[in-house]
């Protein structure tokens, strides 16, 4: 017996041209850097914003301690007077049990460097709390800026 098998026309393959897959690649490779180098600075504003919170912390504490005490933290004592009572003068009679922070030691900047802590500050304030930023040093621009109570 003699079986013919049909054939159908060859039809064209679907798919896609090497272009348009080069296309497609250079697309989203333009699209994941500009995204990626959003993103890249967002850990160091979270730090900045942080920072900022603890500055902000640090003032209030630094306002219930002088309502405590009558005098503020001097610049020997510094903000360490903040969580254990100061052994030099003057020495707080009311100081709260606990501390004036939720923390058991000073908390760091968020890029592990201690806080500046200047009796009197600038313009006739009393005090001054300073972040000096990434670099950890005085002065800079961006991320590196310090940041200051006032």
């Amino acid at each position: 017996m003699n079986v013919h098998r049909m054939t159908s026309p060859r039809l064209p393959c679907a798919g896609f041209s090497l272009l348009e897959v080069l296309i497609a690649i250079t697309i989203v490779v333009i699209l994941g850097s500009v995204v990626g180098i959003n993103l890249l600075g967002l850990p160091q504003k979270q730090k900045v914003n942080a920072a900022k919170l603890q500055i902000e912390n640090f003032k209030t504490a630094i306002s219930v301690y002088e309502q405590d005490n009558g005098f503020i933290p001097t610049s020997q004592q510094g903000l360490a007077a903040l969580v254990a009572p100061a052994n030099t003068a003057p020495i707080p009679r009311h100081f709260a049990p606990g501390g004036y922070l939720d923390k058991i030691e000073l908390p760091l900047d968020p890029w592990g460097n201690p806080y500046a802590y200047i009796v009197p500050g600038p313009a006739g304030k009393p005090f001054d709390i300073v972040c000096y930023g990434a670099d950890g040093e005085e002065g800079g621009e961006n991320f590196d800026a310090d940041l200051s109570a006032w």
